[in-house]
């Protein structure tokens, strides 16, 4: 199956949401490339940007278990093939 280089970013709200978030990316954990995380202390939210090289019902199922988390918002943004 031809994989898909994909950007998940994500904003999380919630801080008690970080735990289940993750697990899932553990979960994960052997299609992603790379994460970084921003702390944004004035509006006490974080910013994280998830890398993946994944088949796309991958990316979507990743995608859909992230946005079903309490106090997160996400997005993905493929790469162009």
């Amino acid at each position: 199956m031809d994989s898909r280089v994909a950007l998940i970013s994500i904003i999380l709200k919630d801080s008690g949401a970080v735990e289940e978030l993750n697990d899932i990316l553990h979960q994960y954990s052997h299609y992603i490339i790379g994460r970084m995380g921003i702390p944004y202390r004035e509006k006490d939210i974080h910013i994280i940007s998830v890398a993946v090289d994944a088949p796309l019902d991958v990316i979507n199922a990743l995608s859909g278990k992230i946005g079903r988390i309490s106090g997160i918002s996400s997005k993905v943004a493929y790469a162009n093939e």
